[in-house]
């Protein structure tokens, strides 16, 4: 039977290292991807519920209600803001829209595990700068790669999977300093559990460059995973319009619309969560620490590691998971002998430390 053939661009896509146990039994605590521990809000479950009934209808493509509450809770325009299902959506849809054979994407690694995808799908070529060795982006190695092919620079920040981050004025200078075609990504999926800046300090950038492009989630603060929805907050409104063209039509479902609208009502809420992680960063850093494990200075709701002999990861990962306490290895993430672990919940933190001595 003769094979099929699949295009060059699905050849050249990686396949994402998706975290395992979804499959397992209740009695795990989930410390692998990143996901809140405490779940949606009562009052936006009720949201969600609430459109259901209204299920056959498509939802609203401009997603204009979410568009108008997120630009209440930003300051930016609502005709600068792009929805997507996931803020990986939004990226994705950037490099779609930016990126071609010829063109460069030069982003930091490790980082972001879908970044390599961005470049793959479009034929650009990805330009990789390491980290520096407190694991942060190294804006200046960054810069200087940065050509007149580059159109697009990604800087995570918070990172993933290192949980470092750089303070806002140190970005706000590597921005200024980039020549305008090129389109600087900010991720920021984690910012919320940043408490180096005001998480909103980096918004003014988008009045001063119309070539910045702010991507934040509801699915990690807000406990939303599960819907998929996120946001790109832009400095200039054709770059909304660019994202649009390139991607399928009612991107954002009703339920997830629905539910971020009402999320966004609860900002103490979003004040508590980030307390309880940043106790949960304390205690298990402080317990590595006993451990003799010095992890990169965390600004996540996550803690990043090296193992004392790279050659124990998988060993680790497997006897932690015997334990039940699924946590993320380095090599899927770009680092050999490494671990990401989530904060979970006290009694789930307690777990995967207890799991660990034994395991160590």
């Amino acid at each position: 039977m003769p094979r099929l053939e699949f295009s060059q661009r699905v050849q050249r896509l990686p396949r994402y290292p998706a975290a395992g146990g979804y499959a397992l039994p209740d009695d795990v605590a989930l410390l692998a991807s990143n996901e809140s521990p405490y779940g949606p809000l009562p009052q936006v479950v009720e949201a969600a519920q609430r459109v259901l009934g209204g299920a056959n209808r498509y939802p609203d493509p401009s997603n204009a209600r979410l568009r108008r509450a997120l630009a209440d809770r930003t300051g930016v325009r609502s005709t600068r803001i792009a929805i997507g299902n996931g803020s990986c959506d939004v990226l994705l849809a950037c490099g779609e829209a930016l990126l071609e054979p010829g063109a460069e994407l030069v982003y930091a690694w490790p980082s972001f595990s879908v970044y390599p995808h961005v470049a793959a799908a479009s034929g650009a070529t990805a330009i990789t700068v390491p980290l520096d060795a407190a694991h942060r982006h190294d804006l200046e190695a960054m810069a200087r790669e940065v050509t007149v092919a580059t159109r697009m620079v990604i800087v995570c920040n918070p990172n993933n999977p290192t949980s470092t981050a750089l303070p806002a004025d140190e970005i706000a200078a590597f921005v200024a300093d980039l020549p305008r075609h090129v389109v600087v990504v900010l991720d920021e999926a984690y910012i919320e559990f940043n408490i180096l800046d005001d998480p909103d300090t980096t918004l003014d950038l988008l009045e001063r460059h119309a070539n910045v492009v702010i991507l934040r989630t509801f699915s990690k603060i807000y406990g939303l995973a599960g819907l998929r929805v996120g946001y790109g907050l832009c400095g200039g409104e054709e770059m909304v319009q660019a994202l649009d063209q390139v991607r399928q039509p009612f991107f954002c479902n009703v339920a997830a619309q629905a539910a971020a609208v009402e999320a966004l009502r609860h900002q103490d809420a979003v004040a508590d969560r980030v307390e309880q992680a940043v106790v949960a960063r304390v205690e298990v850093e402080s317990a590595l620490a006993g451990l003799g494990i010095e992890p990169a200075e965390s600004q996540a709701n996550f803690v990043w590691f090296d193992l004392p002999d790279p050659a124990m990861e998988p060993d680790v990962v497997v006897g932690l998971r015997d334990r039940g306490v699924l946590v993320r290895a380095g090599t899927a993430l770009g680092r050999e002998g490494a671990l990401r672990v989530t904060f979970g919940t006290p009694s789930e933190n307690a777990r995967f430390l207890d799991a660990l001595r034994a395991v160590l």
